[in-house]
């Protein structure tokens, strides 16, 4: 049974057959109507049970379009409004959902709820976003990167802000890709140190910096993110933490001339990023968020067995 809940559940060369498949499929539907399937349908008379305790826009339209795009059905649970909601346990729903659904991907805050998922679960289970980690998002942001015309393997990418889930798995990508890392990170807010250990067994070089001009110095690729997630507290001293890595024109351009921007949304303009940068030649945020859905195509493929 394949689970995706992070990167290394399925390896480097699987999700360069994602990212492959990906690229094929984007191209293949140039020009059609969002909702027309894949001329192949793959995943036809299948169902994908999305289950959501955190609010969400990118990751709850991208896989609904992406199952509708593969010929399949999307079955959207808020948990909120859902037994789970009410108490009931998560094995007990992984073991109903795994009769309804022929995959369930799960969007939540703490991590082990994924991992109990996909252990009483008898179908694939994705994970949407914990608090560890984001693979999916980090998928259609390596995507967005080869789209761009820049090579994984000794890619320079510096991240500003938050030691977050979205870092971690990138992080894990420059293991599996051989790229290399350098954050520019306040004291206290450093990324999950498995994660950093992993990538540099596996020989990439993982830095964390103090200072965010020297994150960004000599950088191909720049990425942010909010820097106060949902349901964090102690916002205000966060922030304050935070304000020395806001990435500004000035901060952009200690990176490469051609350096690309990226941040997964949603922005908060005017805290980690400025309207100039994120609107601005360099900004591939659009093409990522889009990317969203293509890269979660191939991830359900692979996950159902089918890539």
């Amino acid at each position: 049974m394949r689970r995706f809940l992070n990167l290394s559940d399925a390896g480097g060369d699987a999700v360069a057959a994602m990212l492959s498949d990906a690229i094929d499929r984007k191209t293949a539907r140039a020009g059609w109507p969002k909702a027309k399937p894949d001329a192949d349908a793959p995943l036809a008379g299948h169902v994908l049970a999305m289950v959501f305790e955190k609010n969400s826009t990118r990751t709850r339209a991208s896989f609904d379009i992406a199952i509708r795009q593969l010929g399949g059905v999307p079955m959207i649970m808020d948990a909120g409004v859902t037994q789970l909601g009410r108490g009931e346990t998560i094995a007990d729903t992984a073991r109903v959902l795994s009769r309804y659904a022929d995959a369930i991907m799960i969007r939540t805050d703490d991590h082990a709820k994924a991992e109990e998922l996909a252990e009483y679960a008898s179908v694939p289970v994705i994970n949407g976003l914990t608090d560890l980690s984001h693979p999916c998002q980090i998928v259609a942001d390596l995507l967005t990167v080869v789209e761009s015309g820049k090579a994984l393997p000794g890619l320079e990418l510096a991240w500003l802000g938050d030691g977050n889930n979205v870092l971690a798995s990138l992080i894990e990508a420059a293991g599996l890709f051989g790229f290399h890392v350098r954050a520019g990170v306040p004291q206290g807010y450093e990324p999950e140190a498995s994660f950093v250990e992993a990538a540099r067994a596996k020989g990439s070089r993982i830095e964390v910096v103090r200072d965010a001009r020297e994150a960004v110095a000599g950088a191909d690729l720049v990425v942010t993110d909010t820097w106060v997630s949902m349901g964090q507290d102690h916002a205000h001293n966060k922030i304050a933490a935070m304000a020395p890595y806001q990435v500004d024109e000035r901060l952009m351009a200690g990176a490469k001339k051609d350096a690309i921007f990226l941040h997964c949304l949603p922005a908060h303009r005017g805290d980690e990023v400025v309207d100039a940068v994120i609107d601005g030649a360099q900004s591939r945020v659009w093409d990522e968020a889009e990317n969203r859905v293509h890269a979660q195509k191939s991830i359900l493929l692979w996950a159902l067995g089918k890539l």
